[in-house]
């Protein structure tokens, strides 16, 4: 019988992420944040994870990545299973990972450095990963960042251009952790724009429903350290009125 959790994604063309049975616990802890959970990513897939702070989510997107090894269960990418690092360490050339904090993705003097680090590593001359750069900061709205000394940008200009670090490795699939933390409203929808016009899957962890209707066409949740498909939800847009509209109140 179907008790609501199981392996989230719609189905599609081919499987990109597999993970089967994954369980993980914390170091120091008792309690698994990750108990056989499954998850499947297929290809043009667009999903948002959502998942009360602790749950996991995180956690899941380092399992893929290789950066944390689960207890048990199977990790499969791009149609091979991952038994070394070496085998991330190919997968991760093909996987676009956003941390929550930029600070933590920019390390590089200068904006044009740290979005040409990937292509370089890739295997780009310089000549090809200065290009590379050049172009992804102008697909992002970053044209004339390049000499921008990346510790002194504000913090949206520093979420903007760790994503154009992850974008210039051209990667197949984009692992975003909360890209809106912190952002103001301009910077948001400039995040939004961004992401509607790649054609790419994604995962996107985020509390934001707003956000997430308006970037993803799936939405999971983590709960008791499974992944639960929400396949009845459909992200909509209301507007409503209340007579006493400033006083504190909610929503069921």
């Amino acid at each position: 019988m179907d008790d609501g959790y199981g392996v989230c994604g719609m189905g599609g063309e081919g499987i990109l992420i597999e993970l089967r049975g994954i369980g993980y616990t914390y170091p120091g802890r008792n309690i698994p944040v990750l108990d056989g959970c499954d998850f499947t990513l297929y290809e043009s897939e667009r999903i948002g994870l959502i998942g009360s702070n602790g749950s996991g989510k995180t956690t899941l997107f380092h399992i893929m990545m290789g950066l944390v090894k689960p207890a048990v269960g199977t990790v499969e990418i791009f149609g091979k299973t991952m038994k070394k690092e070496k085998d991330f360490v190919k997968a991760r050339q093909r996987i676009g990972l956003l941390f929550q904090d930029s600070d933590d993705q920019l390390f590089c003097p200068t904006v044009l450095e740290d979005v040409a680090f990937g292509p370089l590593n890739m295997g780009k001359n310089l000549g090809e990963a200065r290009d590379i750069a050049i172009r992804t900061l102008n697909a992002v709205g970053l044209s004339g960042f390049e000499d921008r000394i990346t510790t002194k940008l504000s913090g949206g200009e520093k979420r903007i251009a760790a994503l154009a670090a992850v974008l210039a490795m051209e990667p197949r699939v984009l692992l975003l952790d909360e890209p809106t933390t912190g952002l103001d409203e301009v910077t948001k929808d400039r995040l939004i724009d961004i992401l509607i016009r790649l054609d790419k899957p994604m995962i996107i962890i985020s509390h934001e429903y707003d956000f997430l209707s308006k970037t993803t066409k799936i939405l999971c949740s983590m709960k008791q350290g499974r992944i639960s498909k929400n396949g009845g939800v459909h992200f909509h847009h209301h507007i409503h009125a209340h007579v006493h509209g400033d006083d504190p109140h909610k929503h069921e």
